[in-house]
């Protein structure tokens, strides 16, 4: 058995990184991709390696020949001298007279995979194999549809694939097992009749279309299932395979970096961001998705109506409520209005400490009381500011006043002349009989002093739309934000979302007893693992004080040994030197896998 490279692509795409070489010199995770091909062909037992280079190809074949001995590999070089008017199907025909004599394994040069893929494609028992993965929705490229003995029916251009059925498809890899007998006797035929009608700037899968087409259950299809690999096209590409294959707090800190965007690594089950796993309901997804062509294609409606529908959602006057692009547009708007000296409870959300620069800040400092809301306190701090800002209940810790303990608040800030924010992201998990809102026309009313901001995102299960509310009845305020914000600050399917959700309501309030339920669960069977303190919380999140084991050393195992990305606040104002982590409350079936994890790494 023998490898085959081809590496004769400019990579154009990547740009500054292949400006000197091309693409398999390019680093990912500290690693070049030709040492991690030579690697994993070496892993899998192949002695030999036939290289077909062509742009900056002098420098990958003194590379290979600096680093390598004969003794390690045996290495063959093809200069594809054509390399910038063909493509990888005639970089492949080059290599012909080698694959002549010896069953080959293909490997791309700008692919990155698990070191044993090449192994255990070779142990398959068919001899001519295309590795594929399930399809994704990040995946570009060739698509394969399978039958049920795993043999290649059809080969599919991303263009040509049904949507409404996307279950059938599999990505191509681009690792191929091809055995002599089938190159000689099947695919260089069509190749070389191909190239003659057709020329060179194709792809050698085109060939394979045909023969899966015509020669039937010749290519069988091997499933990497939950190996890692990645192709890279581009400079988005390298950047997600470097957090892929780095480890450690390496790749902790490169993905905690990226502050969301987490569905490109699908192996990652995201502990660290707070939403909602039971909302919205299929049935709501599938009313968006048929409306998709149509919300795509059309400008939303302005900020007004923007208003008016969320007027109708929360059951507030849309005079007194401003939609924004997530709770953050908002907080950013609120941070332009207030002026003079705001008071603000941390630790929090970092927004409110960022967006209120032109304020002076001031600090009520709550770890000082375990990380909880006081009402004394917080009622001393209206007298000496223009606002009070807290968020309620509490992030991180979860810790919640109740209704009559708000409107206390409120009360004695009004008698202050002090505004009052409170940002009642989380409010909706709390357990039933302390659920409440200040989304409310009475309240607004009777305490124009009061701002509620309230993410939409969170709660409501679509951190992806980017919505966000704020409301209060002061005329003056809202009057100010609304000349602060654009006219169209959310897209087309939020709108929608705001224009349906009423439907959906019920199901609503029953996904947050969902949730309610499972956090008492988790933080039941968090309180059994000895030498760590759980506390409670009516969020969607739990605070966990792991004392004497590091919570960022902790949080890199989790990620490496368990793929679950947690929230570290050892690095947060008020939790230096301390060693606590925020957990997101998920489905029961990922909170299982958490508690699984938890207890095995803590015990």
């Amino acid at each position: 058995m023998q490898a085959l490279l081809l590496a004769a692509g400019m990579g154009k795409r990547l740009e500054k990184f292949t400006k000197d070489n091309t693409k398999c010199m390019v680093e990912v995770a500290g690693r070049k991709l030709i040492d991690r091909a030579i690697e994993a062909v070496r892993y899998a037992g192949i002695k030999k390696m036939i290289v077909v280079v062509g742009y900056k190809g002098d420098n990958l074949v003194n590379y290979i020949k600096e680093n390598y001995t004969e003794k390690e590999m045996e290495f063959f070089f093809i200069d594809n001298k054509d390399y910038a008017i063909s493509n990888n199907i005639y970089s492949f025909y080059l290599a012909k007279e080698y694959l002549m004599e010896e069953d080959t394994v293909l490997l791309e040069s700008d692919l990155i995979y698990d070191k044993t893929l090449i192994k255990r494609v070779l142990d398959d028992s068919h001899p001519d194999v295309v590795t594929v993965a399930k399809y994704k929705s990040w995946m570009d490229g060739t698509l394969i549809i399978k039958d049920e003995e795993g043999c290649i029916t059809q080969f599919v251009d991303k263009k040509d694939m049904d949507y409404d059925a996307l279950d059938i498809y599999y990505k191509t890899v681009n690792i191929y097992k091809f055995s002599k007998t089938f190159l000689k006797n099947v695919y260089f035929p069509f190749l070389e009749a191909y190239m003659k009608a057709y020329g060179l700037n194709s792809y050698y899968e085109t060939p394979l279309k045909i023969v899966a087409h015509i020669a039937g259950k010749t290519l069988h299809a091997y499933e990497v299932g939950d190996l890692p690999w990645y192709e890279i096209d581009d400079e988005q590409d390298l950047d997600i395979a470097d957090v892929m294959f780095s480890a450690g707090p390496m790749r902790y800190d490169k993905i905690i970096s990226k502050f969301g965007g987490y569905w490109r690594y699908d192996r990652i089950v995201d502990f660290c961001y707070l939403v909602n796993p039971y909302f919205p309901p299929k049935k709501m997804v599938s009313k968006m998705k048929q409306e998709f062509p149509i919300l795509l294609a059309q400008y939303p409606s302005g900020l007004s109506m923007q208003n008016m529908n969320a007027g109708r959602v929360f059951h507030v006057d849309q005079t007194k409520i401003l939609v924004g692009n997530g709770a953050a547009e908002l907080i950013n708007v609120l941070g332009r209005y207030l002026s003079g000296k705001v008071a603000v409870a941390l630790p929090t959300f970092n927004e409110y400490v960022r967006c209120f620069r032109s304020c002076d800040l001031t600090v009520v400092d709550n770890s000082v009381r375990d990380y909880r809301h006081d009402l004394s306190v917080l009622k001393t701090a209206t007298k000496d500011a223009d606002a009070l800002m807290i968020v309620n209940p509490d992030n991180p810790s979860g810790h919640m006043l109740d209704l009559c303990e708000v409107l206390d608040l409120a009360k004695e800030a009004e008698k202050n002349n002090c505004v009052l924010v409170v940002d009642e992201s989380f409010v909706d998990f709390a357990q039933s009989s302390r659920r409440f809102t200040l989304l409310d026309n009475d309240v607004l009313d009777r305490h124009k002093n009061l701002i509620v901001i309230k993410s939409v995102s969170k709660s409501f299960g679509v951190p992806g739309l980017r919505l966000g509310v704020l409301a209060t009845a002061d005329e003056n305020a809202i009057a100010f934000m609304r000349r602060e914000m654009q006219v169209w600050n959310v897209n087309s399917f939020a709108e929608y979302y705001l224009q349906i959700y009423n439907l959906y309501e019920k199901t609503y309030r029953s996904a947050c007893d969902k949730i309610a339920n499972e956090r008492q669960r988790v933080i039941e069977r968090l309180s059994r693992i000895p030498g760590i303190k759980v506390y409670p919380s009516e969020a969607n999140y739990v605070m966990v004080d792991l004392k004497d084991h590091s919570s960022y050393d902790f949080c890199v195992r989790m990620l490496d040994a368990h793929d679950i990305l947690m929230k570290d606040l050892s690095s947060k104002n008020y939790f230096f030197g301390k060693n606590f982590i925020r957990v997101a409350i998920r489905d029961r079936e990922d909170n299982d896998k958490l508690l699984v994890a938890m207890q095995s790494e803590l015990i």
